[in-house]
């Protein structure tokens, strides 16, 4: 994609057709699903030419890649934060593991939870099978959660009395907790988790982490 200095009108002419067409995508894929969604359609409903949706995504798995990470609120793989930085968009990620935790599994279950997300969810279940590569590049939006955990944890990790080898898996093990029946109730439509229900399961998913976290 072709960029401009933030001050160039073109530049904020062109994020406004990138959104066009990131919503145009969401839209459409709710809609029809991944496999009957054309290129040419989202074009058509975003109001710009072929030629510009290629000039802002390599295909329709890239545009696919670009709605989940809108729907998740997760930045580029390739502009994430260094480890000793901060995430802006995640207010938790400067508290202490006491207080950060339980905010951090009830911000992944909100999103997570979500009638977008899980609808998104469908249609990767849906459709994977025929497009692995779709299968593939949500798989990789749902690691850069586990990487922002895991980025918190190292940061507190040297003025804590955390014993646990990985870091990295400590923070898997810690989405899993938060998921567990919880996502499989709504997904299926047994029943739509209440703002208690993801209180009680974030605070219970940290204290389990932190147990973990110590455990020999």
């Amino acid at each position: 994609m072709r960029t401009w200095s933030d001050d160039n009108p073109k530049a904020q002419l062109m994020q406004r057709k990138r959104t066009a067409i990131v919503d145009a995508a969401r839209e459409a894929f709710l809609d029809t699903g991944y496999a009957e969604t054309s290129v040419h359609r989202i074009a058509a409903a975003a109001g710009v030419s072929i030629k510009t949706v290629y000039r802002h995504f390599d295909g329709k798995d890239d545009l696919f890649s670009a709605v989940m990470r809108d729907a998740c609120s997760m930045p580029e793989p390739e502009v994430l934060p260094d480890n000793d930085s901060e995430f802006p968009d995640l207010p938790w990620f400067t508290e202490s593991p006491q207080v950060a935790l339980p905010l951090a599994g009830m911000d992944y279950l909100r999103r997570v939870l979500s009638p977008t997300e899980l609808a998104l969810y469908r249609v990767v279940t849906r459709d994977a099978p025929r497009f692995p590569e779709l299968g593939h590049r949500y798989r990789q939006i749902m690691e850069l959660r586990v990487h922002a955990l895991q980025r918190y944890l190292e940061r507190w990790a040297p003025s804590q009395d955390w014993k646990a080898g990985s870091l990295r898996w400590a923070a898997g093990t810690f989405v899993a907790m938060l998921g567990g029946g919880l996502f499989e109730d709504a997904l299926h439509g047994v029943r739509e988790p209440t703002e208690e229900d993801i209180t009680a399961r974030a605070r219970k998913a940290a204290d389990q982490l932190m147990t973990l976290l110590k455990a020999d």
